[in-house]
């Protein structure tokens, strides 16, 4: 008795309920195979979004300058720098300090003066019964509430000394805009903002030269997290490659396992495959011609005259010409009949819901004949 096919005796119970097993456990790892690629494929596309954005900032932004330009010495120079920037973080805080005791020094002159008095403490809007007074003024401000913000230890404390700066003069404005020009108050504000102002001229370019060196640190902080960026994606290309050639290999097992499942092929089916070479494209010709160049070094695919022996080839590699002629002459829509030989239905191998993923690591199967040659850098 014959199977469907016609090709084949039925095969023993014991026979069918093995290849079953295997093709439970050949489905098994293609679902594995195929969870790790589409794993692989989001870290890669990581990588090239990364990569492709760095390109467009690299074209768009001006060579020279203190940037070097060979990539490899800015990462390995990478950890020094990051150690030098906690250390330049600290030295800019400790020179940004010195400016607000020089500052201090500012204010303790203006609230020295005869004057200051109305403007030591936060205005007593109801005493004074300004009722209006919150709706003139937005914010308002008092050396009291500066002495405090400047000693705050919490964190809530000034972080630049044009910050007080701003703060001292706001004191100033708000008494001149609430009061008239001819009011005592308002002609003490506007005189204390003037030698304020004298005062503050003296110390503005040590504050604008820490404000240069603070621009030029925070571009070198800039370049120094482009280049961690760098060294954590190269690092992920480097695994990906290594993580890929591990799929390769474990690619290579599970083509031996299903070529271990095929009988060998006959003296007819060696001739029908020869013929259905001859069908091929000279670009799909080269391309079987490299899969038995693979598994036979000897073999010159490239010389100007090829001379191959089917019978001279081992079944691993007639079977791995069978899969890839059958995928090229299907993909043409030409019929594979010249090809079809008398074996085991390889579809028995997987179950019927794993169609697409057997198609899927076919095509792979018959690609990575070439892979060698193509590895990713």
């Amino acid at each position: 008795m014959e199977n469907l096919n016609g090709l084949v005796p039925d095969i023993p119970i014991q026979e069918q309920k093995d290849n079953a097993a295997a093709s439970e456990n050949f489905g098994r790892s293609v679902d594995e195979m195929v969870g790790k690629v589409d794993q692989l494929e989001q870290r890669l596309n990581e990588v090239e979004h990364f990569y492709s954005n760095t390109s467009k900032k690299q074209s768009n932004t001006p060579r020279g300058g203190s940037i070097l330009k060979d990539k490899e010495k800015q990462i390995s120079s990478f950890r020094r720098r990051q150690h030098d920037a906690s250390r330049r973080e600290a030295a800019g805080s400790r020179r940004m300090q010195e400016l607000m005791r020089q500052f201090g020094t500012i204010l303790r002159q203006i609230t020295q003066h005869k004057w200051a008095e109305p403007f030591m403490e936060p205005v007593d809007v109801k005493g004074l019964g300004l009722h209006d007074y919150f709706e003139v003024i937005e914010k308002p401000m008092d050396f009291s509430t500066i002495k405090n913000k400047m000693e705050a230890k919490d964190g809530s404390g000034y972080k630049h000394v044009r910050e007080i700066c701003a703060d001292v003069r706001l004191i100033f404005k708000n008494a001149m805009k609430y009061n008239e020009e001819r009011d005592d108050v308002h002609v003490m504000a506007k005189t204390l903002l003037g030698k304020f102002e004298e005062k503050w001229l003296q110390l503005l370019p040590k504050v604008d030269e820490e404000e240069k060196r603070r621009k030029e640190e925070e571009a070198e902080a800039q370049q120094d997290m482009q280049l961690a960026q760098e060294a954590t994606h190269a690092k992920m290309a480097k695994d990906l490659t290594i993580e890929l050639d591990e799929v390769d290999m474990q690619l290579e097992e599970l083509r031996e396992m299903v070529l271990q499942k095929c009988r060998k092929i006959s003296t007819e089916d060696r001739k029908q495959l020869g013929n259905a070479l001859t069908k091929l494209s000279p670009e799909d010709l080269n391309k079987a011609l490299l899969i038995v160049a693979q598994n036979d070094p000897a073999f010159q695919p490239t010389a100007t005259e090829v001379e191959l022996d089917m019978n001279a080839q081992s079944e691993s590699t007639l079977w791995k010409l069978k899969f890839f002629v059958q995928d090229v002459l299907h993909a043409q829509g030409k019929s594979p009949a010249s090809v079809k030989t008398n074996n085991v239905n390889t579809s028995n191998l997987l179950n019927n819901n794993n169609n697409k993923r057997r198609r899927e690591i076919y095509d792979v199967l018959a690609k990575s004949s070439q892979k060698r040659s193509k590895k990713p850098s």
